[in-house]
């Protein structure tokens, strides 16, 4: 008896100092700041507020979104990175900080300075045609614009977004010449298809599916690797196009160093928030297929976007922002 109690004793000891460390590990503690790189009211704002709602229950600590909108989001990108690695300043972003390496002079490294927690969700564009262009598949456009080379004119939603450059990325892979037409916001460039102005836009799904099944504009290819369960008759650019993918996401991420335990919290709490009801009809209403995979997913995918959107601003040599 009395071994066993020495043995306890020696046990209980040697326990002791373990309980502060675990103490000092519990997170989060106070408020966690969600850095929104643009302004209030876009998609990448909408759910982030979305999400922040469920994630405030998850860690009972409030999730307070931060809007630090500038510099096409590299401002709330670089507020992030800059951050303290504690898990107390956590950033979602959107497709566009795939391309931004591509178009700016980033301060921070948009791969190796950032650590990477969940890929929340993607989405893609409709190739949509007005009426009047005789092309009804991905394969008769490629033909018709070889055989007009600048004739067909494409709207986006501004010099160097993700609709522009998907665009160009087609451009390059079928080797034709379209001509690019820049508008402010996707409003005014559908409106502008619609009327004839231009011809064609890669236009994002929400926006464009209605439009394709009115009839007032013809959906002909989607971008994404797969085919839409919304629109399930229309195929991807892909099966013309082998290897063409132009993908909208969102993305949460953390400064380098974030420690392994807090990027599995949130991790795991983000897949969990996207298993709501509220949060499924938000996604929904976006088109957004959920992701909510390892943090490795995003970590990946970067790798992959930002190569290639370098190569295509550089290839359609379309003017950078120093």
């Amino acid at each position: 008896m009395k071994i066993t109690r020495l043995a306890l004793a020696a046990a209980t000891a040697l326990a002791l100092p373990a309980l502060p460390a675990h103490a000092q590990t519990k997170y989060p503690t106070k408020p966690v700041r969600l850095i929104v790189p643009f302004a209030p009211g876009g998609g990448t704002d909408i759910v982030a507020r979305t999400l922040a709602k469920n994630l405030t229950e998850y860690f009972g600590q409030s999730v307070v979104v931060d809007n630090r909108a500038g510099g096409g989001g590299t401002i709330g990108a670089e507020t992030t990175v800059r951050a303290v690695p504690d898990g107390y300043t956590i950033a979602m972003v959107s497709g566009s900080y795939g391309a931004n390496a591509a178009l700016f002079k980033l301060p921070y490294d948009p791969i190796n300075d950032i650590t990477p927690i969940s890929l929340i969700g993607e989405t893609g564009f409709l190739v949509s045609l007005h009426p009047g262009v005789p092309a009804k598949t991905i394969k008769e456009l490629i033909s018709y614009a070889k055989a007009n080379p600048s004739k067909l004119n494409y709207a986006s939603t501004g010099t160097g977004g993700i609709t522009h450059l998907a665009t160009e990325l087609f451009d390059i892979m079928a080797g034709t010449k379209m001509t690019h037409v820049p508008y402010k916001g996707t409003g005014p460039a559908i409106t502008d298809v619609l009327g004839g102005q231009v011809q064609l836009i890669f236009g994002a799904m929400p926006a464009m599916v209605p439009q394709h099944k009115s009839g007032r504009l013809r959906g002909i290819g989607v971008t994404t690797g797969k085919r839409v369960p919304a629109i399930p008759d229309i195929p991807t650019i892909g099966e013309t196009i082998p290897g063409y993918e132009a993908v909208l996401w969102y993305g949460a991420w953390g400064p380098k160093n974030l420690p392994k335990e807090i990027v599995a919290r949130w991790n795991s709490e983000i897949a969990r928030a996207m298993q709501t009801p509220e949060m499924k009809e938000r996604m929904a209403s976006e088109g957004l297929e959920p992701a909510g995979g390892p943090p490795t997913q995003l970590g990946d995918m970067l790798k992959r976007e930002i190569p290639k959107w370098i190569r295509v601003v550089k290839e359609a040599n379309v003017k950078t922002i120093q």
